[in-house]
Parts: structure tokens; sequence; C-alpha cells
């Protein structure tokens, strides 16, 4: 493997002694990656095969979010069943102290260690997921795949808290530039729903949600040694292939909303059943604790298994289009104008070393 970059010097060695990723960024030139490509279209087919390749990932999604799904179903009764409780029982006061405190808690549980973990997880799949895409394989072999995935987004980004700071800045960048795109009614392919605007919005927030993931493999595929300089040229090629891009993002809305529909049925019809042999004293309460357990747990599919497809959807379209395509830099000022987040995302460029990220972010 060529571990040399463009300019000839070595590459530095990873931490792990595993040989480094190439360098594959030119951003002196019209043509800005060189990186090469183990998928040759970007069909329902590919995602499928690439979302069944990593699927250990999506178990670990799904048990974190069914064990987080209990955990509040036990945090419901305990928070609320201790409010009408204490405000009964004792005082008012210490009601609502106690629900205030299980808030509170569930809060800090929630934002600062589920979502952390679940942000990890997924940049980890990104990494992983931009492997295949790019070379078919994972690493040299000898590296277990959650072991890869956490080596090259660690060595890329230095700190977590780095990375998802800038995954927030591209975030805001795209839902802003969505925004001015007048154009994507016309995608839909049935007639009468270009005036419904809720199925424009959802196509749009299809877009938004996948694409900060997608740039983050388009830097971690192109290996430059500044992430907000490949960040910045990847919202560029996003802006010129936008409108290839949210046509799968069409396919995604459909996908979305039939497979979601499908997970209901069948988890419905199980409790459903348990309804109807429950005893008519019982019907009431736990027949709404059993559909609510139903309407979690197709969530949870939802959350583990769709969105890594519609994720990989919208990651393999953009790859293959910008595929050996030259940077239209007129969209910079059009992206400037669009957004001023994206003017501050070109200003934190520094052209130096991916360690620079953390500085730039903290600055």
């Amino acid at each position: 493997m060529n571990t040399s970059t463009t300019s000839g010097a070595p590459l530095p060695a990873s931490p792990s002694g595993m040989q480094p990723r190439a360098n594959h960024s030119h951003p002196e030139r019209p043509v800005r990656h060189s990186y090469p490509l183990a998928v040759e279209d970007a069909s329902l087919g590919t995602a499928l095969s690439l979302v069944m390749k990593t699927m250990p990932y999506a178990l670990a999604r799904f048990g974190i979010l069914l064990a987080v799904s209990v955990i509040s179903i036990v945090w419901y009764v305990v928070t609320f069943g201790g409010f009408g409780f204490l405000g009964s029982k004792v005082h008012p006061f210490a009601g609502y102290l106690w629900l205030f405190t299980g808030m509170g808690v569930y809060g800090y549980f929630w934002w600062t260690l589920v979502r952390y973990f679940l942000y990890m997880l997924k940049a980890g799949h990104v990494a992983v997921l931009t492997e295949l895409v790019t070379k078919g394989q994972i690493g040299a072999g000898d590296e277990g795949m959650f072991e890869y995935g956490k080596r090259v987004v660690t060595e890329r980004f230095g700190q977590m808290n780095a990375m998802f700071a800038l995954d927030m800045l591209v975030h805001g960048i795209v839902r802003a530039f969505n925004r001015t795109l007048d154009w994507i009614a016309r995608l839909l392919p049935i007639p009468g729903l270009q005036n419904v605007v809720g199925v424009v919005n959802a196509i749009v927030y299809s877009a938004t949600t996948f694409i900060d993931e997608t740039i983050l493999s388009y830097s971690l595929a192109r290996g430059d040694e500044d992430n907000f300089r490949s960040s910045r040229d990847g919202l560029i090629y996003y802006a010129q292939n936008s409108k290839e891009v949210l046509k799968t993002g069409v396919w995604i809305v459909i996908l979305d909303k039939v497979a979601t529909f499908a997970a209901w049925i069948v988890m419905m019809v199980p409790a459903m059943v348990v309804v109807w042999i429950l005893p008519s004293s019982w019907a009431g309460v736990g027949g709404f604790a059993t559909l609510v357990f139903a309407g979690l747990f197709a969530w949870n599919l939802r959350a583990a298994f769709l969105e890594p497809l519609f994720l990989t959807m919208i990651m393999v379209k953009f790859h293959v289009s910008v595929r050996d395509q030259a940077i239209d830099e007129t969209w910079d000022a059009r992206l400037s104008a669009a957004s001023d987040k994206f003017v501050e995302l070109k200003n934190k460029i520094t052209g130096t070393t991916p360690a620079a990220t953390t500085a730039a972010v903290a600055g």
C-alpha cells in the first residue's frame, strides 16, 4: 500500500502501529480527491449489501436503544408515580421536587451519556462504511470492525467533541442551503404531491439528516490534512450535486413511510393479541402499556436498521456522483450567501494537520 502523500513525504504513522490511510486530497486541483471506489452504482441493492456487511453496528445500536426504551418506561413510572404519591400523601412541594429531580437525572442520562455513545457508534459506522465503499474491505483484514471504526475516527479528529462540533456546523450549513432550493417539489414522482408542503419538508429533512455524516465520510475517504478544508469542498460538491442526492431523498421518504408502517403493523399484531387475552379488568392499563412497548420497539427497529440504510443510500449516491468531478467554485459564493456558518467554517481552515481541528473548534 502506498503510504506517501502527493508531495512524496511519508504519512505519519498510526498510533496503533497500523498502516495509515492514504492521502487522496488535492486541494490545488480542479478534482479535489482521488480516492478509489469499490462500488459502481448507487442502487438500493448496493446500499443493502453494505448495511448487511456492517450489521454488528446496527445490532449494537438496536441493543442500546432497546435498553434505553425499557429504562425510559421504568423512569416514567417511577418519576410520575412518585410525583403523584408524594404530592398527594406528603406535600405538593415534595412531589414537584421529585418530578424535577427525575427529569434532570434523565436529561443528563440521555444528552450526556446515551447521545454520546450513540454518536460514537454512528461515527465508527460511517468510517467502516467509507472503507467498504472505497476499498471493498475493512483495513488490512486483521482488525475488528469496531476497533477499526474507533481508531480511524480518533486519528482523524483527535477528540470526539471536535468532530461533534464540526458535524453540527455542517448540519447547520446544509439545512440553510436546502431551504433555498425551490425545485424540490418537481422531483416528486406522484402528480398532485408537489403542493404538499409536508412531503417537500420530509425530503429536505431526509437529506439534511444524513448529509453531515456523508461529509464526514468524504473527509475520511479523501484523507485531507485539514478536516475543515475537506468539509468545505464536500459541501460544495453536495451543492452542485444536490438534485441527484435529493432524488435519492425522495425514495428514502417513500421507503421510510412504507417500512415504518410495516414495522408498526408487525409490532401491533402481537400487542393486540395480548390486549385481547387480558382480563377485562386489566385491559385498559395492560393494553395501553403493551401498545406503548410495541410503538417503542417499532421506533427502535427504524432507528437501528432503517436509518443506517438511508444513510448508506445518500452516502453512496454522493461518492458515485463526485467521482472524477471537478469542483465548481461558484457554489462557494452561493453557500456563503445562504449560511453564515459556511463562512465560519471557511475561516477555520488551517491547511495543517487533523489536530488543528480541535484547536479551531475551541477557538
